[in-house]
């Protein structure tokens, strides 16, 4: 009993100075980002060239500077954007490089297990959305357009068929 009296203070004791360890990273994060106010524009610039390994572009403004360094150091320590969120600006880097328009309609992103319903013909079909396609009457389908086209035997899109057009347009026109 005393033995596991002990471990238990033990593992309360590194957890008590992973939180101790924390805020103190928290705190000298604070620091270097208050001091960033302090530093003159050529600091900002090295501090820029030091985190992000390339110079800072030319006559970028001195409030860009700081929030830029400060998302770096916040990244550093919290561990920055994921991998789907670094793809997405990738492809709008990518677009910006070879002159395609950036502004597109927001694309609807279906997680998997998500399930669409649509009433056509007086039937309720329903489809779920699976890793490797649709599911709709047990059947494993690639695409929505697919699918819409087998309900309805014309060509659809499959996504506005299923209303996701119809969803997007109203969150961006703010009636959602």
């Amino acid at each position: 009993m005393a033995r596991a009296t002990a471990a238990v203070s033990e593992a309360a004791a590194v957890v008590d100075l992973d939180k101790l360890q924390n805020n103190s990273e928290q705190r000298d994060l604070a620091r270097q980002i208050a001091a960033l106010d302090e530093a003159s524009y050529a600091e900002l610039q090295t501090l820029w060239s030091r985190h992000f390994r390339y110079r800072a572009p030319k006559k970028l403004a001195r409030e860009q500077l700081e929030l830029g360094i400060a998302w770096k150091l916040q990244a550093q320590l919290d561990g920055g954007l994921n991998a789907a969120t670094r793809h997405r600006l990738n492809v709008l880097a990518h677009m910006l490089v070879t002159n395609a328009d950036p502004v597109q309609k927001r694309t609807i992103m279906l997680r998997s297990g998500a399930r669409l319903l649509r009433a056509w013909g007086g039937d309720t079909h329903e489809v779920l959305v699976t890793e490797d396609g649709f599911v709709w009457r047990g059947k494993t389908w690639a695409s929505l357009s697919i699918i819409a086209r087998e309900i309805t035997g014309a060509r659809w899109s499959g996504p506005r068929f299923f209303g996701l057009g119809i969803a997007a347009k109203q969150e961006d026109d703010g009636y959602a």
